[in-house]
């Protein structure tokens, strides 16, 4: 008899429920349900005060034994689903990983033309103020914020169109959610299959997001020309992309193992979080795009104007971080 079984009849053996247990341990009903399905192990504390609890020692705990401890084995599973807890189908469990990887690419897609939207206006403002040809600075501007306008409509209206396709599996970012035992190793066998091709990824993506700066150091200590600055510009938005296009497409095939699995930013305590939270983001990106673009046409400077993405990028972890924090000393 393996550790969850233990747990589960020694917990029916006080008359115990999932909930009761869980205030004694100071912890969440959910952590106690993993238990049982064998989904999570405790930590050594938590180990230490099961034994307290049902008055056997930590060696009956953790040592598999082949006795029962309970004339009903098949009560071994009872109660195993959470009344609370919304239940995934294997069905629903393979059509979202399925569909995550499938739509991956393309919202991957989208947020790069997010990123090399303002490529051309930089460059041909570039041409215009540093080159003599008869492109002017107002055939530029125009130009520019043609092609950048164009790129994020593409992308916006490829954000829209697939995820309005995984809109229907949103709750798996909200809600508590129950997946049979059987379910979650398989989903665990998945995730540790693709997690080291997934830190290699991210590995590259951070090495091109750090690599990206040096033509622009080098121009720097090389050369005045200032046509070479923005071409260098342009060079380190070009590799961002790529790092980001890396990041967002096999970062979402992560999360949605870490979603069916309930770990990372997605266990119960930081769905509630998240949830009390979700107004932040959308005022603050909204305000961040008022703020870029009433920049930009006031001073017509959008060859500049840019630096406004990533300053608001690292300025909303910071601020994200202050909002959660507070809300978790409430």
């Amino acid at each position: 008899m393996v550790l969850a079984e233990k747990i589960v009849l020694l917990r029916k053996r006080k008359g115990w429920s999932q909930e009761e247990l869980a205030d004694k341990l100071d912890i969440s009903r959910q952590s106690v349900s993993k238990w049982e399905l064998g989904a999570s192990i405790p930590d050594l504390d938590k180990i230490l005060r099961l034994s307290e609890l049902f008055d056997v020692t930590t060696d009956y705990l953790l040592k598999d034994d082949v006795r029962e401890i309970s004339s009903n084995v098949s009560e071994v599973f009872e109660e195993m689903s959470e009344p609370s807890a919304r239940r995934v189908s294997a069905k629903e469990a393979n059509l979202f990983m399925d569909l995550t990887e499938k739509l991956s690419g393309r919202i991957a897609f989208a947020v790069s033309l997010f990123i090399l939207s303002p490529v051309p206006l930089m460059f041909l403002g570039g041409v215009a103020e540093y080159k003599h040809t008869r492109l002017t600075e107002n055939m530029a501007g125009g130009l520019g914020v043609t092609i950048l306008l164009v790129l994020v409509a593409i992308g916006v209206a490829i954000l829209i169109l697939n995820g309005m396709q995984l809109s229907e599996f949103e709750y798996l970012e909200k809600e508590a959610i129950f997946i049979e035992r059987s379910l979650a190793e398989m989903v665990e066998e998945k995730r540790r299959t693709f997690e080291p091709k997934f830190r290699v990824v991210v590995t590259i993506g951070v090495f091109l997001c750090i690599i990206g700066v040096v033509p622009l150091l080098m121009a720097f200590g090389l050369t005045e020309d200032e046509f070479v600055y923005v071409c260098c510009v342009d060079i380190l938005l070009i590799l961002i992309c790529i790092g980001v296009h890396l990041f967002v497409r096999y970062g979402m095939v992560h999360e949605s193992y870490e979603k069916l699995l309930q770990r990372g930013d997605y266990t119960e305590e930081k769905k509630a979080l998240g949830r009390k939270t979700s107004y932040f983001p959308r005022i603050y990106w909204c305000l961040v795009t008022a703020i870029y673009l009433g920049i930009s046409f006031y001073l017509n400077n959008w060859e500049i104007s840019w630096i406004v993405w990533p300053v608001a990028g690292v300025l909303f972890a910071a601020l994200y971080g202050i909002v959660q924090a507070i809300y978790r000393r409430r």
